[in-house]
């Protein structure tokens, strides 16, 4: 079961290098990472999401090479593959790309929205969705960058060896 991790940072870049760091310990295999938000709140108050996952740009590369093959296909049909190629990716990939940007994965969009509004000023906050983590070795990677603990969906048993975890140095 997956599991929902939000962090708070003093300082605006603070959660982009935590996932920095989560990232490379996801390719030594200490965490399975389904998906993360940035969120930055300027000195002025201003919120900026930033999403991991683009399913815009994700769903228009899977529709385009999708939309290709069977356009080529139904371009066979009529001896012309190459038209029916091109006019294939050219629909598939406005169709994925419109199915990609209507869908909602992994950290709902709402909460994060709704959260962001409660950082500081100047501050930022990471939401990491995990499948599973060796947390030892990941919280002390990740300890440096001094990170709260503002809301997780852990069982309280869980959430305070979390805390008590990222505050021992």
């Amino acid at each position: 079961m997956s599991q929902l991790v939000v962090l708070g940072f003093d300082g605006i870049s603070a959660a982009s290098e935590v996932l920095n760091k989560v990232r490379s310990l996801k390719a030594q295999h200490l965490v399975e990472l389904e998906d993360a938000v940035v969120v930055e709140r300027d000195v002025d108050g201003v919120v900026h999401i930033k999403q991991a996952v683009n399913l815009t740009r994700l769903g228009a590369a899977s529709g385009g090479l999708s939309g290709a093959f069977w356009g080529m296909l139904v371009g066979l049909l009529f001896l012309n593959p190459l038209a029916g190629m091109a006019i294939g990716a050219g629909a598939g990939a406005g169709a994925g790309a419109l199915s990609g940007s209507l869908m909602d994965y992994g950290v709902n969009d709402d909460f994060v929205k709704k959260l962001a509004e409660t950082i500081p000023n100047n501050s930022s906050a990471l939401f990491v969705l995990v499948r599973d983590a060796t947390m030892d070795k990941v919280v002390a990677e990740i300890q440096q960058w001094n990170p709260r603990v503002l809301n997780t969906n852990l069982t309280g048993e869980q959430e305070a060896k979390l805390v008590k975890a990222l505050k021992a140095l």
